[in-house]
C-alpha cells in the first residue's frame, strides 16, 4: 500500500479521506490522538504539505504515486484543480544565470521556469550569463508570485532521512539525548549510504524504530545512487543549460476552491468537532488557526454543526472592511494567476456582498465590449461570498455607463487580502446599447480539452452564463 505523510491545516480532514486507500505515516501527536489509531512512522512514498498561503497543498514523491494521490485530493470538490510541477521537489536543471539580486540570483530552468539560488547556498561566486547546475530545495505554486528555491549541491530529500552531498557524517535534527542515540544507531543498520553522502536524520525519525530507519536509509540510498547515475550521464551544464537533467520525484499541485473547503470540513467532521467554515477561515488568515480552535474547545460539536459560516465575525476580526484596499486575484484553470489590480472597498455587507471600487488607469478598448478604454474610468465590481459569478460595470468619468462584464468562476472567497477564484473563461457582457450576449465558450472548451477543466465544472459554468445571459 502507498505510504502518505501528510502536513498542515488540511491534515485532519486528508488523513481521514485517504486513510482507507493509503498507508498514513508519521502522523502528528494531534493526528494520532483524534484518530486513537496506530500510525507507523515509515518512509512515505508521498508527501502532502499545506502551501504557505493555505490555499492548497503540494504533492511530492514517486511518480505513480503521486499521480494517484494529487487525482483523489483532485476529486475532493467540483473547483479542485490540479497542475504538474516541471520543477518538482529535488529535480536537477542545468540553468542560466539571468539576473542576479541582492541575496541570490535569478536561474532560468528549463525556458519556461525560473528559480531563485540563494547566494549562501552557492559553492562559489554567480553572475550574469554563467551556466550552473542547480537542485530544487522547496518548489513553488503556480498560482503564487514565488520562484521555487533552489540549492547547488546535491540532496536526497526523505521524511525520515535526507542524504546530502555538502554535508559529511552524521547528523540529526533532534534535540539532546535522541540527537545522540539516532547518531549513533547509524552505526548498527544494515543499510549504508552512498561514499561521499552526508546522513541527515529529521525531526520524525526520532519516533521510528530501528526498521524503519534502516528501510528510509536504504530507499534513499538507492535513490542517491539513480541520482548520481543520472548526473553522471549527463552532459556538462554549458553544452545544454536551460535543460532538465533528472527528476527523481514528482510534485503536484493541488488548489481547493470553496466548495473543497467546505468538503474537507465535513470530512474532518466525522473525527473531529469540526466549525461551518472551518478551512475556509483558516485558509483566509494565518492567526485565525488559534481562534479556530479555540471556538471548537470550547462550543458543543452539536451547537457547532447547526450553525452556518460566520462571515461577518471573521470579517470583522480579520477584514475586509469599508475603506479598505482590496485586491481581485484572477486565477485560470491552467494554474496561472495575476491580479486584476486593487480597488477600495466602497460598500460592505456582513453577510458577504461587497463594491470594490477601482480607477482605470490605461487606454485601449475593454475586451469583447469593444467600447473605449479611458484613464479616469471606473470599475465597479460587486461582490457576493460564494458566488460562481460576479459584475464589473464600467463608467466613464461623466458617469457614462460604458458597459458589464460578468465573470463565470468558481465560488467567491472574499479573503482579507483580495477576492480570489479561478476564471472559467466563459462570461457574459452587456454592451452599452443593452445587447447581452455569452462569450469566450471556445476558450472553455479548449480547457476541457487540454484537462484542466472538467467536464462537471465546465457544465455547471455553461450553465451559470446562461441563467445570468437570462437575467440580463
Amino acid at each position: 500500500m502507498t505510504s502518505v505523510r501528510v502536513r498542515g491545516i488540511y491534515t485532519t480532514a486528508l488523513t481521514e479521506r485517504l486513510r482507507g486507500e493509503y498507508d498514513v505515516v508519521q502522523a502528528s501527536p494531534p493526528i494520532r490522538r483524534r484518530f486513537d489509531a496506530a500510525f507507523e512512522v515509515a518512509p512515505a512514498d508521498v508527501r502532502i504539505d499545506t502551501t504557505d498561503d493555505r490555499q492548497g497543498v503540494s504533492v511530492s514523491g514517486a511518480p505513480d504515486a503521486v499521480d494517484a494521490v494529487a487525482e483523489n485530493l483532485g476529486a475532493v470538490g467540483r473547483d479542485a484543480f490540479a497542475w504538474d510541477d516541471t520543477a518538482a521537489l529535488g529535480a536537477v536543471f542545468d540553468g542560466r544565470v539571468t539576473e542576479t539580486l541582492g541575496s541570490g540570483a535569478v536561474v532560468s530552468l528549463d525556458g519556461d521556469r525560473e528559480g531563485f539560488l540563494p547566494f549562501r547556498a552557492v559553492d562559489g561566486y554567480v553572475d550574469d550569463g554563467d551556466h550552473v547546475r542547480v537542485q530544487v530545495r522547496e518548489p513553488a505554486p503556480p498560482w503564487g508570485d514565488d520562484r521555487p528555491l533552489l540549492g547547488d549541491a546535491m540532496r536526497v530529500p526523505g521524511g525520515l532521512v535526507t542524504l546530502a552531498r555538502d554535508r559529511d557524517g552524521v547528523s540529526a535534527d533532534a534535540a539532546g539525548e535522541r540527537a545522540t542515540e539516532l547518531v549513533r544507531t547509524t552505526e548498527l543498520l544494515s543499510a549504508e549510504p552512498p561514499d561521499g553522502w552526508g546522513v541527515r536524520w529529521e525531526r520524525a525519525a526520532a519516533d521510528a524504530d530501528m526498521d524503519a530507519l534502516g528501510d528510509a536509509l536504504d530507499a534513499a540510498a538507492d535513490r542517491a545512487d539513480a541520482l548520481a547515475g543520472d548526473l553522471a550521464d549527463a552532459p556538462s551544464p554549458g553544452e545544454q543549460a536551460p535543460a532538465l537533467v533528472a527528476a527523481p520525484s514528482a510534485t503536484r499541485w493541488v488548489w481547493f476552491g470553496r466548495e473543497c473547503r467546505f468538503e474537507l470540513d465535513d470530512a474532518r467532521r466525522a473525527v473531529e468537532t469540526t466549525m461551518p467554515g472551518h478551512h475556509r477561515t483558516k485558509a483566509a488568515h494565518r492567526a485565525a488557526s488559534s481562534a479556530v480552535d479555540f471556538v471548537e474547545s470550547v462550543v458543543d460539536a452539536d451547537d457547532l454543526a447547526n450553525r452556518e459560516f460566520p462571515f461577518d465575525a471573521v470579517a470583522e476580526q480579520y477584514g475586509p472592511a469599508a475603506g479598505d484596499d482590496l485586491a481581485i486575484v484572477h486565477g485560470k484553470p491552467d494554474g496561472r494567476c495575476y491580479t486584476l489590480g486593487e480597488g477600495e472597498v466602497t460598500d460592505f455587507d456582513p453577510d458577504g456582498k461587497l463594491t470594490v471600487k477601482r480607477t482605470i488607469r490605461g487606454s485601449g478598448t475593454y475586451d469583447a465590449l469593444g467600447t473605449e478604454r479611458e484613464r479616469g474610468d471606473a470599475a465597479i465590481t460587486k461582490i457576493t461570498e460564494g458566488r460562481w459569478w460576479y459584475p464589473t460595470v464600467y463608467r466613464g468619468e461623466d458617469g457614462e455607463r460604458k458597459g458589464t462584464y460578468v465573470n463565470v468562476c468558481t465560488p467567491v472567497e472574499v479573503f482579507p487580502d483580495g477576492v480570489r477564484y479561478v476564471d472559467l473563461h466563459v462570461d457574459v457582457i452587456k454592451r452599452p446599447d443593452g445587447e447581452v450576449t455569452v462569450v469566450d465558450e471556445d476558450e472553455l472548451d479548449a480547457a476541457v480539452a487540454a484537462g484542466n477543466v472538467s467536464e462537471a465544472l465546465a457544465e455547471k459554468a455553461r450553465s451559470v452564463a446562461k441563467a445570468v445571459e437570462s437575467a440580463l
